[in-house]
């Protein structure tokens, strides 16, 4: 049985604040197909899309949706369609949603689809409720038909992190990326298999040189390579001559 979304407090944040700031270097870039793209244009649009949903760390050729690319660039489906396939998909769903509990995957969805932080943990329990009950597939389908969404991005606008830069403020809010895609509990869970993550670990069970000792055994090798070549030409001038017969 589905349950319809909790109602929870609206606090105050930077988006809900009406902004006078003049646009510049420093306010976010929207992308957008309202206007006729370029093929580069169209491609720094798909690169956009997938940082935001992504992140820089899982955007690898293997992880790239070349059939939802293609229905993109052929106008087929929109840039809303083509958001809603890539948190639908494989990678996102083995890379983000598996790694996470249900709390903290609410948190990183909101961040990256509707491009600001939870308002309260309220907020988390809600969208967890509906994210237990309907699955991954009504999780997602409630963010990007949401009013909030339709609002600030509508079906042609990659989200993006809405008035992070305050004008007359000398540092803006840190950006969503920072925020790792699985958390301490995941972590803990790896390296109960084995896996050492620690910044000061050790080479083991392979022995390596000194670094010193590398750089005798480079000059030697350089010397010795030197001699060689001197040699060989010392032979070609004197076969020249008919000194020698190489």
């Amino acid at each position: 049985m589905s349950l319809p979304l909790l109602s929870y407090p609206v606090s105050t944040q930077n988006q809900r604040v009406e902004g006078f700031e003049v646009p510049g270097d420093e306010q976010p870039y929207q992308y957008s197909t309202t206007a006729l793209l370029s093929g580069a244009e169209l491609d720094d649009l798909v690169l956009a899309a997938y940082r935001r949903i992504f992140n820089e760390q899982q955007i690898l050729v293997s992880t790239r949706e070349r059939f939802l690319e293609s229905q993109l660039c052929a106008n087929q489906i929109t840039v809303r369609d083509f958001i809603q396939g890539l948190l639908l998909s494989d990678t996102f769903r083995r890379r983000n949603y598996e790694c996470n509990n249900n709390y903290r995957f609410v948190q990183m969805c909101i961040q990256r689809v509707l491009g600001r932080d939870v308002y309260d943990n309220r907020e988390k329990l809600a969208w967890s409720t509906v994210l237990a009950t309907k699955g991954l597939e009504g999780f997602v389908s409630g963010l990007i038909e949401s009013d909030e969404y339709l609002d600030n991005f509508g079906l042609d606008t990659v989200p993006y992190q809405r008035r992070r830069v305050l004008a007359q403020h000398a540092s803006g809010a840190l950006p969503f990326e920072r925020m790792p895609r699985y958390g301490a509990d995941h972590l803990a869970k790896l390296e109960e298999l084995g896996n050492d993550f620690s910044s000061d670990r050790e080479l083991r069970g392979a022995a390596y040189l000194p670094p010193q000792v590398v750089l005798q055994i480079a000059g030697l090798l350089t010397k010795a390579g030197a001699v060689t070549l001197i040699a060989g030409a010392v032979a070609v001038v004197l076969s020249w001559f008919g000194w020698i017969s190489l």
